[in-house]
């Protein structure tokens, strides 16, 4: 739950901007969201989102260079599990980004990365396209 989580001011801030968005915001753009509450420098966002990464609240889009609050309900508190993996559909329209959690396929994934004696520490994929609304 959110609520086992210890958040600083600066890190509820910019989790507030990324939940209220509804789309992956760049840094720059959550502080120009931000600056209000006394955030000024491109340096306090960043590390308030990777505090925010590392505890799972946020996901980065490395494709967008963007950030997204995390869209399921899980217990954040704990840990993200060794090469957690989530899955997000990008519309490439509207920017609406959705999240999907994919745990059978990371477990088939993990099998094979092992056979290798590969052993990931995170992993995202990224489907560019065009939602719903967007495409009716």
């Amino acid at each position: 739950m959110l609520d086992a989580v210890k958040l600083t001011d600066n890190q509820s801030y910019v989790l507030k901007s990324l939940s209220e968005a509804g789309r992956a915001l760049s840094a720059y753009e959550i502080l120009d969201q931000v600056r209000e509450c006394g955030l000024r420098a491109p340096a306090q966002v960043y590390r308030a989102l990777e505090k925010l990464i590392e505890v799972g609240l946020v996901h980065r889009l490395e494709s967008l260079n963007a950030f997204v609050a995390c869209g399921h309900k899980h217990d954040h508190a704990q840990a993200p599990a060794p090469a957690h993996a989530a899955a997000f559909a990008i519309c490439e329209t509207c920017g609406t980004v959705f999240e999907y959690d994919m745990p059978t396929e990371a477990d088939a994934l993990r099998a094979s990365l092992a056979k290798d004696g590969f052993v990931a520490n995170s992993m995202t994929v990224e489907v560019r396209g065009c939602c719903a609304d967007c495409s009716r």
